[in-house]
């Protein structure tokens, strides 16, 4: 067996473990930065498309779930977007807003992870690819951590920074809440968050000839679902997809961070239009027209077709009454429709919950009861939207965390 001590030992080479590792080689730390993956930041490297939505401008406290979703103020205002964007520009990676504030790179992610890796190198940094970890124990001077290629590791801190359980295809599992429970440590409720959301088979199959139907969308929770008042008036302005398996898009994946089993959503397909009117000064210019047709207009054909068949709507406009397009208004704009789960961690694009932040001091991301040990990222009960928030956090965390083990 080798050993070896080192001040810091990083668990997880992605985005939040680099980020610490940095900036605590750049203080004259000894870091060891272990992942059982073969290539670090994978989840960087796959995301945004190949092109890493990176952070957003609009990032804040606003833009995050958990139990106390004001404890990543602290990280989110020392080290911000416009920080992590410095970086970029000093490297000279070139980058895009793309919408609502989403930051990409112009050519592909792998910059992103060859910048931090680079950054890791520079801050004298070792980084280990293909290591797992084996047992971890409390030592008089800091942790004593086996690792699987037979090292025993001395480290005065360690970081946990292996995410949550979501896309376990590449390796994701619940090890960081595994170890925060080893040491009496409160986990959180745990469940898929940005995800797609799907339906029962009835619905499913009455809907299923709209799947690839896409429309731009305002998606809220059903305001009889949510007692709290917050969460009521949450609502995403993006589009939304019909798929075989219910619904997804950049609005639904949004949504799903907020649903729960049980609880309906509303959706506005026509959003800032006057359906009704619409119809029916469709009606008065031209009675002859069928009201699939002029709702067509409105929303794709396809979808016109289902709402009007669900609606019992045919023939033609001068045919129908107020009441009944009334109904397509309603069928349009407020349709309410339940959920029966979601695509669960397999397409998941983050973990909601995790490691309980009343135990962490929000200014270092240490565990107060246990000091040398840091949970970073997605391991954290802190959550972003979709669109760059959830990397900024794991740029923040792992900064906060780098200026102190």
């Amino acid at each position: 067996m080798t050993r070896t001590s080192v001040d810091v030992l990083v668990v997880g080479a992605g985005a939040a473990g680099m980020m610490t590792a940095i900036e605590a080689g750049r203080r004259g730390r000894r870091v060891l930065v272990v992942d059982h993956a073969d290539r670090p930041g994978e989840k960087i490297r796959i995301s945004g498309g190949g092109r890493c939505n990176f952070t957003n401008l609009g990032c804040g406290p606003a833009n995050f779930l958990g139990e106390n979703p004001r404890f990543a103020t602290s990280a989110l205002k020392r080290f911000t977007q416009h920080d992590f964007v410095k970086r970029i520009d000093r490297a000279g990676i070139a980058w895009h807003e793309k919408t609502l504030g989403q930051l990409f790179c112009d050519d592909s992610a792998k910059q992103i992870v060859r910048l931090l890796t680079d950054q890791m190198a520079e801050a004298g940094v070792e980084l280990r690819m293909k290591t797992g970890v084996g047992r971890i124990a409390r030592a008089d001077d800091g942790w004593s951590v086996a690792l699987s290629d037979g090292t025993q590791v001395a480290a005065a801190s360690l970081v946990v920074a292996t995410g949550g359980k979501s896309i376990p295809k590449m390796g994701a599992t619940g090890w960081a809440y595994e170890i925060a429970r080893q040491f009496d440590i409160r986990v959180t409720e745990t469940r898929p968050a940005l995800v797609p959301l799907t339906f029962e088979a009835g619905l499913l199959e009455t809907l299923t000839p709209l799947a690839g139907v896409a429309v731009d969308a305002v998606v809220a929770p059903a305001p009889e679902t949510k007692p709290d008042a917050k969460a009521r008036k949450v609502r995403f302005t993006e589009a939304m997809l019909f798929t075989h398996r219910g619904l997804s898009g950049p609005a639904i994946l949004q949504i799903s961070s907020y649903w729960r089993e049980g609880e309906a959503i509303v959706a506005s397909m026509a959003p800032g239009r006057d359906v009704f009117e619409e119809l029916k000064a469709a009606k008065a210019a031209n009675g002859r027209q069928a009201v699939h047709t002029a709702l067509g207009h409105i929303v794709p054909r396809r979808l016109a077709e289902s709402l009007c068949a669900r609606e019992g709507a045919a023939g033609n406009l001068a045919d129908l009454s107020d009441k009944t397009l009334r109904r397509l208004d309603q069928a349009v704009n407020a349709w309410s429709v339940k959920p029966v789960g979601s695509e669960g961690y397999r397409t998941a694009e983050v973990t909601l919950g995790g490691v309980d932040t009343a135990v962490l001091d929000q200014q270092t991301m240490q565990a107060k009861a246990l000091p040398g040990l840091f949970f970073v990222g997605e391991a954290v009960d802190v959550t972003g939207w979709l669109g760059g928030y959830n990397f900024q956090w794991a740029w923040s965390s792992g900064w906060a965390a780098g200026q102190v083990c």
